[in-house]
């Protein structure tokens, strides 16, 4: 009997080694994740998960130098935005900006018209919010545009503009200090407000859609004191439309939608209890988001724009929220989670033609990391597919690693 038991145990190991080896083969090799930036400041990507975070020819990667750690940074918090150099991970500082935050750092995006040495990032000069376009190699300012950016086109010739003012006082975190906008705290729906298109070479801005157009298609705003704002905006990526989520406080009731550029076809993605909270377009139709999948349980679902047909992602293994992100070439889906019980942070990777995931890791965020400058784990892959990188602050302090995939 011991004998059968034995060879019994010996065969389910190698069943579960089998198991291993053959969900390996469906995913690329991938090393340990190394910190590409120096211990004694706090450091973060300069913008939010899933946008680009490299020159095109991924000699460089743009990122947030602070002394802030444990609070909502301020209007008088200076953070210096720089690149770090992936041949030696050294930090080269560029400028400075007080328009920043934990989540989406200034916003910095390369520009595709020049990948190599151009960036576009959000400041605050003369008490206004601004884009400033900046030559990286010459460290000269080209342009300053008289609005903030909130993404970017795919082509690096337009740009979406929203209110930070106006996410301050709604989500604090996501939002700038200083008053840099007309936040219009008062107005539940303002007609004036929005989402705005900004040409990068004229300067010219024209509206994409008003809170006012938007209040018949969310849910009703029941607090007195609610009113409506527009936090995540993202190009698809052939930059003819975009995706965003309306929010209202203190209710919290979320409508995702998606919109032509030219502000025509306003659609909304989900009934009222799916709600929206992250995306990321895997082309011009098809986005990933994350949502209350039958209005039940946090899901990463792939949806097709203007269809009612959802697909969960992960075969019940990613039904959690998450901040997923597709590679550029689409088969691999990478996404993490909010910090559990043991305060573990995970990121797992997706094969999209198998629907399989394999862990890459986990990583402890100390409980000092909380609230509005927590450090989400903000995946993002490289321009050629062959990085992914996150911020982490497992260590202790608040820092930028990058795993290598074959």
């Amino acid at each position: 009997m011991r004998l059968i038991k034995l060879i019994s145990c010996f065969t389910l190991y190698f069943l579960i080694a089998l198991n291993s080896k053959a969900q390996l083969s469906m995913f690329p090799a991938v090393s340990v994740p190394v910190q590409i930036t120096p211990n004694g400041k706090e450091h973060l990507f300069a913008s939010y998960y899933g946008i680009n975070s490299w020159s095109k020819n991924q000699h460089f990667a743009t990122v947030l130098e602070t002394d802030v750690q444990f609070r909502i940074p301020t209007a008088l918090d200076t953070a210096t935005l720089g690149l770090v150099d992936m041949r030696t991970n050294k930090f080269l500082p560029l400028t400075k900006t007080t328009a920043w935050n934990f989540q989406q750092g200034c916003m910095a995006h390369w520009l595709a018209t020049n990948p190599d040495s151009v960036i576009i990032y959000n400041d605050m000069r003369n008490g206004k919010y601004v884009s400033v376009i900046m030559n990286v190699i010459t460290r000269k300012e080209l342009k300053i545009l008289p609005y903030p950016i909130g993404g970017v086109s795919p082509d690096g010739k337009e740009a979406v503009v929203i209110n930070f003012s106006r996410l301050r006082i709604t989500r604090t975190d996501y939002g700038y200090d200083g008053g840099g906008q007309d936040a219009q705290p008062s107005v539940r729906f303002p007609v004036n407000d929005g989402i705005f298109l900004l040409n990068l070479k004229t300067g010219s801005i024209k509206p994409v859609v008003s809170f006012a157009q938007l209040r018949s298609q969310v849910p009703e705003i029941k607090n007195p004191n609610g009113i409506e704002y527009i936090g995540h905006v993202l190009f698809s990526k052939g930059g003819s439309k975009l995706f965003f989520l309306a929010r209202a406080i203190p209710d919290w009731n979320t409508t995702s939608f998606t919109i032509n550029k030219d502000g025509s076809d306003l659609k909304r993605c989900f009934p009222d209890n799916w709600g929206g909270s992250h995306f990321d377009w895997l082309d011009d139709q098809r986005l990933l988001i994350t949502a209350l999948y039958e209005g039940k349980k946090n899901s990463h679902i792939l949806f097709t724009v203007g269809q009612s047909n959802f697909r969960k992602l992960g075969s019940g293994k990613l039904d959690y929220d998450g901040h997923g992100t597709f590679s550029p070439d689409g088969k691999w889906m990478v996404t993490d989670t909010y910090p559990a019980r043991n305060r573990d942070q995970t990121i797992t990777l997706l094969n999209m033609k198998t629907d399989s995931v394999l862990t890459l890791g986990n990583y402890r965020e100390p409980p000092e990391f909380k609230d509005g400058w927590r450090a989400d784990i903000h995946c993002r892959w490289s321009p050629n597919g062959d990085l992914i990188g996150f911020n982490s602050t497992h260590t202790g302090s608040r820092q930028v690693y990058v795993i290598k995939v074959k």
